[in-house]
């Protein structure tokens, strides 16, 4: 493994006319780890966990569309679902040449992901979820509002939600349950400066509408997981306050050689444990596909 091999590198991709910037790093002849992010977040959030894994495997995190610097074409040329979301993945990962990659999925990155792997069960070699949930018993009271949207879907219920994308919001989201002192301010800085974009906002409340969408489909997530048992990681801040420690157990029940670690942080888990993180990952897909894994 050259040193060349695991620098990041930052390009775009042509998907059926939207661009969708992605960073690449590691040997493309390494398993290939696909990393998927949250909101209100992008890429930007694994810029310490992938140096972590580019010695090892080819990893591939895109920003998803209307996050981060990938298109973000207005609600009105654009439909905004997971769905759509995952159309766009799909068809990013079909022109990298993509046929088997491990997830990474965090947030909203879970419910685009999981479609991935219920579209396509063949391709997936392994689940790593952070924060990733597929389970109802995870969501934590801070649903309530957005509950209230999905029943409701009123301009009231609807704008009562645009509190959820100030920048105060975000910072929270970070620093909640966290040691502070750890978060790097760029971080929730960048994700309210790309949230504050012109459009943005009818992006976002649109994206949680569709959020019921995900729960619908929990279901789903779960035949799967009994299915096809992916080897599967959970790797949890503990004190996230949207997505629940119970949520994290639940992959137990579907998927029972699912293995749970928890870690005494938040949502954002890698602004704080990226090192214990990424080690956890290369060991478990170390230990899974031994024969696999880039020396």
């Amino acid at each position: 493994m050259t040193h060349h091999d695991t620098v990041t590198h930052y390009r775009t991709q042509d998907v059926d006319g939207l661009k969708v910037f992605y960073r690449e790093a590691g040997a493309l002849a390494a398993p290939t780890v696909l990393l998927l992010h949250g909101f209100p977040t992008s890429s930007h959030m694994f810029r310490d966990l992938i140096p972590l894994l580019a010695p090892h495997f080819h990893v591939i995190a895109p920003d998803l569309p209307g996050f981060g610097f990938s298109d973000a074409p207005s609600a009105s040329h654009f439909t905004y679902t997971f769905d759509r979301l995952a159309d766009v993945i799909e068809r990013f990962t079909d022109r990298l040449g993509l046929s088997r990659y491990a997830l990474y999925i965090f947030d909203y990155g879970a419910p685009v992901g999981l479609r991935l792997a219920l579209r396509h069960p063949e391709r997936i070699t392994a689940i790593v979820s952070q924060n990733g949930n597929a389970y109802e018993d995870g969501l934590s009271t801070g649903w309530n509002p957005i509950q209230k949207y999905w029943a409701d879907p009123s301009p009231e219920n609807r704008a009562a939600l645009k509190a959820f994308l100030a920048p105060e919001s975000t910072k929270w989201q970070y620093m909640h349950g966290t040691d502070e002192s750890r978060v790097a301010p760029e971080s929730y800085a960048l994700d309210s400066a790309l949230l504050g974009r012109p459009g943005n906002e009818d992006v976002q409340l649109d994206l949680f509408l569709d959020y019921a969408s995900n729960v619908k489909l929990y279901p789903q997530f779960q035949k799967y997981f009994r299915m096809h048992r992916p080897p599967t990681l959970a790797v949890w801040g503990k004190t996230d306050p949207f997505f629940l420690p119970v949520g994290a157990e639940a992959f137990k029940r579907d998927n029972p050689n699912a293995q749970v670690e928890f870690f005494d942080t938040g949502h954002f888990a890698l602004e704080t444990h990226s090192g214990e993180i990424g080690a956890k990952i290369v060991e478990f897909l170390t230990t899974i596909r031994p024969s696999a894994v880039a020396t």
